[in-house]
């Protein structure tokens, strides 16, 4: 198996730690395997599509989610290091607004899995930062919706000072008492 996989305090949020070949040439490890990741999962998804971002310090993006077409995302950091956060926004689920936050980095080389019914978001703490990741359902901009990353109800703990870099989209996101949810 080519992962270990880890839970979160929050159900189906997964930390996954690919099994990295290195020497003195550098390293070799697979960055997904569908076999291996359902094995080590139990999860049977699939993804249609990789996006890939780069990011300077300080810019946070998110927290995003598509209310229909909703979105599973497995994903990483190739370069430089972020926080990466899932919150949770299922109404009926026990953990509703709650969050887990994991540190991403081309160094650590860990995955983070966020099931749909999450909003996602990070934030790049090193100069700049390479962030891939793969979406199980396609992107659909009329069914995107953003969390206020600052919303004082889910209380997510960025390690930021100041204001963030945000796109204007993100700026003017909802708070989760007003925002559209999983049922």
């Amino acid at each position: 198996m080519s992962y270990t996989v880890t839970a979160t305090a929050l159900p189906g949020v997964l930390i996954l730690q690919p099994k990295v070949y290195g020497d003195a040439r550098g390293f070799f490890f697979e960055s997904f395997n569908q076999r291996d990741f359902a094995h080590a999962t139990g999860l049977d998804v699939q993804f249609v599509q990789d996006n890939h971002s780069r990011s300077a310090q300080g810019v946070l993006r998110g927290l995003h989610y598509q209310i229909e077409h909703p979105q599973g995302k497995l994903v990483r950091v190739t370069q430089g290091e972020v926080l990466d956060v899932a919150v949770d926004i299922r109404h009926s689920a026990p953990t509703f607004g709650q969050w887990e936050g994991v540190l991403l980095s081309a160094e650590n080389q860990r995955q983070l899995w966020i099931p749909p019914g999450f909003a996602h978001g990070f934030v790049v703490i090193s100069d700049t930062a390479e962030f891939l990741y793969k979406t199980t359902d396609y992107w659909y901009p009329e069914f995107e919706r953003s969390l206020l990353w600052s919303d004082p109800q889910v209380g997510v703990q960025w390690p930021i000072q100041g204001e963030p870099l945000l796109a204007p989209k993100d700026a003017a996101a909802a708070l989760l008492a007003h925002a559209q949810t999983f049922v």
